[in-house]
């Protein structure tokens, strides 16, 4: 249909041009169409999602008094990592220690189950902290699901704003992880995959390893984890995020550099270690945990960097639980991305938390170009002082480092959990609003109240710490779990 012509000046014209181009049946209607184009594109441009916005806050008020610095992330940055629990208890290898029950590897897998858990735990934890999130899908061996369960699982967490990490022992045919990534269809189901490999000579029944010696024995396994998802991206262009996990009690403690030393050149964006606490089945329990701090830990992966990992300018929590070192490696250099001993750096973390927030980074080029623009319109100091940062940074990185053509992200990780009878004691106090008399139950009180790696319990509303799961919570849920999904009798 046409619309009359009446004489008109040139412009309205134009303008009823433009009408009839794009079909829009009225001004007034296109007006509330430009109107819903401009809230998509503030939407999709905003530096922070206004619910992430009001989690942090949330966050940040929960925390103890103690732990709210200037280099603290949780209620600024991020709310905290996340976990799934309750979804696929069981595993195929044996550790030592296990952080799992007796009951775990009596619990068949299936399929509808762990999506059902995981979709409903991950629509919790987006109502409550917001989108943008990093959360492991965690519990026994996440490839003992079928592929076709495994991608539904991890497209489950996404749709729920989510970032999924698949943690698993590594031991898997890189047909499986195909299988995962490539749809029947031959269609590319995922563009990136995150994923983490735990591997330490404290695990048994490893194909090829089954009692490895030493560390060093693991090696070939390290190496070809990471191959598999060099594959995957040259055959069909999924890209990946990999993380190297390994557990340290005294026995494998002075191996620690070593891994790190082979590590470095194997292509993991991240190693993390964990020293053992007495969690899960005390029948794993084979060593003095007491012997070997977060200190210690620290100490050999520094050895093995062959440099000073600066980490108190950024912290994750409680300093007892979390230590990490963000920077690149640039050829064989490590070059830390501040230094916690330079002022200047300091101002940069303090200028980038207070402007950038918890902006998400990994949404796409035109999007995170777009949000970076808007805080710098608002916060020009911004822009001046991250070229001066950059100017430094270059500096650190020198002339060695920019020709190497090999420079990308490495973080550096030290978890430490606590044992499962302080954290029994612990939760009691704070679910009766008791005040404990004990300082080691108030100490963990304390790191649990500041707990940045959380469970999500939607049937009863709650988020807990993964340490209050895994010490408190998780005999009974396996107990449940045995009579919902018993193992099929041979």
């Amino acid at each position: 249909m046409r619309l009359p012509q009446p004489r008109t000046s040139r412009s309205l014209r134009l303008w009823q041009g433009i009408i009839l181009l794009v079909g829009a049946p009225a001004p007034a209607s296109l007006g509330r169409a430009l109107a819903r184009a401009w809230r998509r594109l503030d939407a999709a441009t905003r530096p922070v999602d206004p619910d992430l916005s009001a989690a942090l806050r949330k966050r940040w008020e929960e925390l103890p008094a103690g732990v709210r610095t200037a280099a603290q992330l949780l209620g600024r940055r991020t709310t905290g990592c996340e976990g799934t629990h309750g979804v696929f208890p069981r595993c195929n290898l044996a550790c030592t220690p296990c952080y799992h029950g007796r009951e775990a590897n009596r619990v068949a897998i299936d399929g509808a189950h762990t999506l059902a858990e995981v979709d409903a735990q991950m629509a919790h934890l987006r109502s409550v902290r917001g989108p943008g999130q990093h959360a492991q899908l965690i519990g026994g061996e996440v490839t003992l699901l079928a592929p076709d369960d495994h991608a539904a699982v991890l497209s489950a967490m996404q749709r729920h704003g989510r970032k999924p990490m698949s943690m698993s022992h590594g031991d898997f045919d890189y047909e499986y992880l195909e299988a995962l990534a490539v749809g029947p269809d031959g269609r590319r189901r995922f563009d990136l995959l995150r994923f983490a490999g735990h591997f330490d000579s404290l695990m048994f029944g490893r194909r090829g390893h089954d009692r490895p010696a030493d560390e060093a024995e693991l090696d070939p396994a390290r190496r070809s984890f990471v191959a598999a998802f060099e594959r995957l991206r040259a055959e069909h262009r999924v890209q990946y995020d990999l993380a190297h996990n390994m557990t340290v009690t005294p026995r494998n403690l002075d191996e620690v550099a070593g891994v790190t030393r082979s590590c470095l050149e194997m292509g993991y964006g991240m190693l993390s270690f964990q020293p053992a606490a007495r969690v899960g089945n005390p029948n794993r329990w084979r060593e003095n945990y007491h012997a070997v701090t977060i200190d210690d830990v620290w100490r050999e992966i520094e050895r093995g960097v062959g440099t000073r990992l600066p980490w108190r300018h950024l912290q994750m929590g409680d300093e007892r639980c979390n230590r990490a070192a963000y920077g690149v490696l640039a050829g064989e250099r490590w070059i830390p991305l501040l230094d916690d001993r330079d002022p200047r750096d300091l101002e940069v973390r303090d200028v980038f938390l207070d402007t950038f927030g918890g902006m998400d980074f990994d949404r796409g080029r035109a999007p995170v170009l777009a949000g970076c623009l808007r805080v710098v319109a608002r916060h020009p100091k911004a822009a001046r002082i991250a070229l001066r940062w950059a100017a430094r940074f270059t500096r650190r990185l020198g002339l060695a480092g920019l020709r190497s053509g090999r420079v990308r992200g490495m973080t550096f990780v030290v978890h430490a959990f606590m044992d499962a009878d302080v954290v029994q004691a612990a939760w009691r106090t704070m679910e009766d609003g008791t005040v404990p008399d004990d300082p080691a139950v108030q100490a963990a009180r304390e790191r649990l109240q500041a707990c940045s790696y959380a469970m999500a319990h939607p049937e009863t509303g709650r988020i807990v710490p993964a340490c209050v799961q895994h010490s408190v919570l998780d005999p009974g849920e396996n107990r449940r779990l045995l009579t919902l999904l018993p193992m099929a009798s041979s």
